[in-house]
């Protein structure tokens, strides 16, 4: 993975993590925290994807729709996991 790439999967994990937020309805979490949260989320939503027989996510191509997608439900998964094992303790 080049500088390139793993700069350009931070720009996804921004954008995912901070529409996740919203889509939840707490708003962000900070650069840092929405940047943490679609990270997280584009692994978990390519590993969801594979399990169902999609394609995944792929690290050589950031900027592919397909990541921002899987990357923004993963990140949702997470929000709505984290706060149901939390019981509203958590600011996620």
């Amino acid at each position: 993975m080049s500088p390139g790439d793993l700069i350009g999967w931070l720009i996804i994990g921004l954008i995912a993590g901070w529409l996740a937020s919203m889509i939840m309805g707490r708003g962000g979490y900070g650069i840092v925290g929405d940047i943490v949260v679609g990270v997280v989320g584009a692994f978990i939503g390519g590993f969801v994807a594979s399990l169902l027989g999609l394609a995944g996510t792929n690290p050589n191509e950031p900027f592919h729709l397909w990541n921002l997608i899987l990357a923004i439900i993963g990140a949702i998964v997470l929000i709505a996991l984290v706060r149901a094992l939390a019981g509203g303790r958590s600011r996620i």
